[in-house]
């Protein structure tokens, strides 16, 4: 029996929401949020189970907090549960890190469950192609207060036994302003059918995130796959910056969506010009499926999109 991380357009059997809630950072601004979520939680239902996640818990960002499922050939399920930590101790997490073990113990998701709570992991953090290859960042995993002493080759080797893929790579660049995580590969780069790979580019030389981003993108033309071919790339546009009401830029990016049964679920953020050539890129690299906008305005505002608020089970896992 030899289990694998499914790429992420594989079946599904339904999506995670944890829900905000006026203990959460979004306390001030708690009904256009829930509004906000109330749209995804239609889309998400339309197309395949929801599973709504209610208090206590400190924050929302199911992506990070949420199982890592293993699937086998046969549809047995491996739940990893890693431990959240707030990003490396940025906040409060002890809530947010308590609620896997919560969900198995009452029975709403069903597979062998195993504890990897020695160790600091993000969904947000990592990308799988379903057939042997993980994606993930040098600045996220390598980054203070999550896994220190272990060195890259350590955390590789780790990496490579629980999720048991052939290699890792490494993307060592493109860290958004604003952002949170210290450079989740799902804000950056995102893996499709076919040796896919859409990724944020930037074309404006004074943009601060410029340089950064090219440098991102010259290490993936270098990048091969397994069989020794280049993957394909496709650039995403850099959305207009916004800032928040104190002046700080907010990571907003287009490759934060998500992909569910039949459909994909994209962020917009009212530039209607970027907004529709994003929507017709994602739609290049799945051209099979639904092409869903959603406003994410609201979403940036905490730091994160529709990726970051969610996590799709593969099929046979939610009850």
């Amino acid at each position: 029996m030899r289990y694998r991380l499914p790429a992420e357009w594989e079946p599904q059997s339904g999506v995670q929401l944890t829900w905000p809630h006026a203990d959460t950072d979004w306390h001030y601004m708690l009904d256009e949020i829930t509004a906000n979520y109330e749209i995804m939680a239609r889309e998400i239902s339309k197309r395949e189970s929801l599973m709504v996640v209610g208090p206590p818990s400190n924050d929302t960002w199911a992506r990070d907090h949420g199982f890592i499922t293993l699937i086998d050939d046969s549809h047995h399920c491996q739940l990893l549960d890693f431990k959240f930590n707030g990003w490396g101790e940025k906040f409060p997490a002890e809530l947010d890190n308590a609620l896997n073990r919560r969900l198995y113990d009452e029975g709403r998701v069903r597979g062998e469950y195993v504890s990897h709570l020695d160790f600091v992991l993000e969904g947000g953090s990592i990308e799988s192609d379903g057939k042997g290859t993980l994606f993930t960042t040098t600045c996220c995993l390598l980054a203070p207060h999550r896994n220190q002493p272990l060195s890259k080759e350590q955390i590789e080797e780790r990496l490579k036994e629980w999720f048991c893929v052939e290699r890792v790579l490494w993307i060592d660049y493109g860290q958004l302003t604003g952002d949170d995580t210290d450079g989740h590969i799902d804000t950056l780069v995102r893996i499709a059918p076919d040796d896919t790979l859409l990724y944020v580019g930037c074309d404006d030389p004074t943009d601060e995130q410029y340089e950064e981003l090219r440098l991102m993108e010259n290490q993936l033309r270098t990048f091969r796959t397994l069989n020794g071919h280049p993957y394909r790339l496709l650039k995403l546009p850099m959305p207009q910056a916004i800032y928040d009401e104190d002046g700080l830029r907010l990571p907003a990016t287009y490759a934060n969506f998500l992909v569910v049964n039949g459909a994909v679920l994209c962020p917009v953020y009212s530039q209607p010009d970027l907004d529709e050539e994003a929507l017709r890129i994602i739609g290049q690299a799945f051209p099979d499926r639904e092409i869903v906008a959603i406003d994410c305005r609201s979403i940036i505002c905490q730091h994160g999109s529709l990726h970051c608020c969610t996590m799709q089970f593969p099929e046979g896992v939610l009850t």
